[in-house]
């Protein structure tokens, strides 16, 4: 995949709250890809609450501005609705590129079951209305299903060819993921957290940017 960055979202050994804020964020990245007319492709690592990491894949122009924007530290600042009586209001989560991109890996086109579907996203009365956009689905030897949706072209057999790519960018980059944070490197981020200047805040339940 062309113009791809690569983002490890994760909450670190932190609490339920913090895999909340992981949710909240990955909503909130899906709202600036619309605004961005990016691709954004997600594996999630799901925990109780929420997901404790995530993977995501970001494709298209401008695709690098986007993560450069939002790497670092990202404090949520909200009164915590599993532990109402709880004192503590700040849950801290983690945003940093995986650089180099992964390397790809190979998936048997075979086994990958491709849907037209109508386009939809981007571009308002202007978008492609044909059944041209693919959803490609794929399941791993462990019973994981993974999926990405491509309408980049109003051709079915392109978008077919750039649906194998996403999917093999995506498992990649979920594997390099689950490496860093086996290493240590996200357990290790997430105690200095408390300690740095948050990146981005946000306040609420609704997660909302802060002024």
């Amino acid at each position: 995949m062309s113009m791809a960055e690569t983002l490890l979202i994760s909450s670190g050994n932190g609490p339920g709250e913090c895999r909340q804020a992981v949710a909240h964020f990955l909503a909130w990245l899906e709202d600036q890809v619309a605004l961005y007319g990016l691709d954004l492709d997600i594996a999630a690592r799901e925990g109780a609450h929420g997901p404790s990491s995530a993977v995501v894949v970001l494709g298209g122009t401008g695709a690098d501005l986007l993560a450069q924007q939002v790497a670092g530290v990202v404090l949520w600042r909200c009164a915590s609705g599993l532990r109402p009586k709880h004192p503590r209001k700040n849950w801290f989560i983690q945003i940093f590129r995986l650089t180099p991109p992964p390397a790809q890996v190979a998936i048997d086109p075979g086994a990958v079951e491709m849907q037209a579907i109508r386009a939809g996203g981007p571009g308002g009365q202007h978008q492609n209305k044909t059944a041209s956009a693919i959803r490609a689905r794929w399941r791993d030897d462990k019973g994981r299903l993974w999926s990405v949706v491509v309408r980049d072209s109003r051709s079915q057999h392109q978008n077919r060819r750039i649906a194998l790519e996403r999917l093999a960018a995506l498992i990649a980059a979920d594997q390099a993921g689950a490496e860093a944070a086996a290493q240590g490197e996200s357990h290790a981020l997430h105690h200095q957290l408390q300690r740095g200047a948050p990146h981005l805040v946000f306040d609420g339940p609704a997660f909302r940017p802060a002024r």
